[in-house]
């Protein structure tokens, strides 16, 4: 049996030659399905909980077949890959929604370090501790995933230095975020947070991964991984999902794989070490992705993200074979071995390519994907 799994996409707006324009409001009015962001230029759309990797390919393209469309029906826009401002536009909030007073806290506050472009991955977990088991252990490799997705180089049209410039900069909220022991554990942390005005709402945890559910905290029923940069390839985010889901499963059939448990670290500051180590992690994924050091959470040894990967990937295959998705999740092996957007974007830029001209290529290798898929597999579904 499978979980149930789905996405949150969050997408840039803009020309054929990589500049972004603000359209969420006039989209998000016209087409079902998409619901804006404070800023206008990215727009967000949701694909339903599924368990089958064919039907979750297929969700992910529809909704971007219809905006393509809608797209082209208002003027010449497109999609724009990346999960920051690449080109520019990074010093001005343009506002989707002038009326809604949290917007304002969000600009007032954070400013355009939020208008970033991600990826949300959620799995379905009814049971709060297994769940909360879950986030504990995604917590601490949430940088793995990070570094398999990154794909933000890009800045205000310079080269940042980091390969996750939006993990570099997003405003991680509130600025210290617990390993949850128990469900009673993050219901009273969040009471206290929600008492101090550290969190706006119950939607204002802003974590590399956080329990969700239909009345957050007390009713939760899904794990969503938030720190991936968005990854176009269909293929790849399945992959990347893939791995996700068959970590989890093996996690339920061997809860001994809880970080609480099974560190290493000193028992009396685990929890506190084990946070640590996992910031440390995000920032280094942030800046070298594939290639960055990190600290193993299981003894704090030094190791390499694509080794980390390439551990857990063999680890989890003989799961993955058992539940019949080991071709979703064989796409990795490309990702370690060809590297990230990031990656390759970076290889152009070092060869010579001007920002704008590897973005404008990577526009039109997007949407070529999708064609691909769209006759490959998805037609019949799609032209229901």
């Amino acid at each position: 049996m499978l979980l149930s799994k789905g996405f949150e996409v969050e997408m840039y707006t803009g020309t054929p030659e990589g500049d972004i324009v603000g359209l969420s409001d006039r989209i998000v009015r016209d087409l079902e399905g998409f619901v804006r962001e404070p800023d206008s230029r990215n727009v967000e759309y949701t694909t339903a909980p599924l368990c089958c990797y064919d039907r979750l390919l297929c969700a992910i393209l529809r909704p971007r077949r219809q905006l393509r469309k809608y797209l082209q029906k208002i003027g010449n826009y497109t999609l724009i890959p990346g999960s920051t401002l690449s080109l520019g536009g990074g010093d001005r909030f343009y506002r989707s929604d002038p009326n809604n007073p949290y917007h304002d806290y969000i600009e007032q506050t954070y400013g355009t370090t939020v208008v970033t472009a991600s990826i949300h991955m959620n799995v379905g977990i009814d049971d709060p501790e297994d769940l909360l088991q879950a986030c504990r252990l995604i917590r601490v490799e949430a940088p793995l995933y990070l570094a398999l997705s990154a794909s933000s180089p890009f800045f205000d049209g310079k080269a940042t230095g980091y390969h996750s410039t939006r993990w570099h900069i997003f405003p991680k909220t509130p600025a210290q975020i617990p390993l949850f022991e128990s469900h009673a554990h993050f219901i009273r942390w969040t009471e206290e947070q929600l008492a101090k005005g550290t969190m706006q709402n119950v939607r204002h945890l802003w974590s590399s991964v956080r329990p969700n559910g239909d009345r957050r905290p007390y009713c939760l029923n899904r794990l969503e991984l938030r720190i991936c940069d968005l990854i176009t390839n269909p293929i790849s985010l399945l992959a990347v999902m893939a791995l996700l889901e068959a970590r989890l499963t093996q996690l339920l059939q061997d809860p001994s794989l809880d970080p609480l448990q099974l560190s290493r670290l000193p028992a009396a500051t685990r929890a506190e070490d084990l946070i640590a180590i996992t910031n440390a992690n995000e920032e280094a994924a942030a800046h070298r992705s594939l290639d960055a050091q990190l600290r193993h959470w299981q003894d704090g040894r030094k190791i390499l993200a694509r080794e980390w990967i390439e551990e857990i990937y063999q680890e989890v295959l003989p799961i993955a074979k058992q539940r019949g998705i080991a071709c979703f999740l064989s796409p990795v092996k490309k990702i370690l071995r060809e590297g990230n957007q990031a990656q390759q974007w970076m290889q152009q830029y070092e060869a010579g390519w001007d920002i704008r001209s590897i973005i404008t290529r990577a526009i039109q290798t997007t949407e070529l994907q999708e064609q691909e898929l769209e006759h490959k597999l998805c037609q019949p579904l799609l032209v229901a």
